[in-house]
């Protein structure tokens, strides 16, 4: 039979044996510069919020990877290919397509002149999740939620 102080040492010893044996988590893949292309999105309709678009976008992947930053790293690249906001901001729930809001976006990490990483972006999200539908700034909130979410989804991608 198994005394209390002996199945107390073993448990603390196989604890203890376990937690030894965890690797570090690998670190993201490291940017220097982030550089937002979002040009394509004037003709779509989005004119002058293009610019607006593309800094707002670049803002937050500075913010979203503070902790992969390196002086001299590779480059960053985003294409915004399209943003699509859905005609009624309310209600929906998550299969439901005809009230969600859309971005596509493409990324290449790019080290001296070499592909290191690239990758399709697209997020989704329900055009409620920019707040209240009768806000006055509820078309900004739901871009916003959009920007915000695929730089989310770069980081992930980016191994961060």
């Amino acid at each position: 039979m198994t005394s209390r102080r002996a199945f107390l040492t073993g448990s603390a010893a196989l604890a203890a044996g376990g937690l030894a044996s965890f690797q570090a988590l690998a670190q993201g893949l490291p940017v220097g510069a982030i550089r937002v292309d979002a040009s394509r999105l004037g003709p779509q309709g989005w004119g002058e919020n293009a610019g607006r678009i593309a800094l707002a976008l670049e803002r937050e992947l500075t913010r979203q990877l503070s902790g992969q930053r390196q002086r001299g790293g590779p480059t960053l690249y985003v294409t915004v290919h399209g943003i699509w906001l859905a005609s009624f901001a309310g209600g929906g729930s998550p299969g439901d397509s005809d009230s969600n809001d859309n971005m596509d976006s493409y990324i290449e990490l790019i080290d001296r002149g070499r592909v290191l990483a690239s990758y399709p972006i697209r997020s989704t999200l329900l055009s409620s999740s920019g707040g209240a539908w009768y806000r006055p700034d509820i078309d900004q909130r739901r871009v916003a939620a959009l920007l915000e979410n695929n730089a989310l989804w770069i980081r992930r991608y980016l191994g961060g």
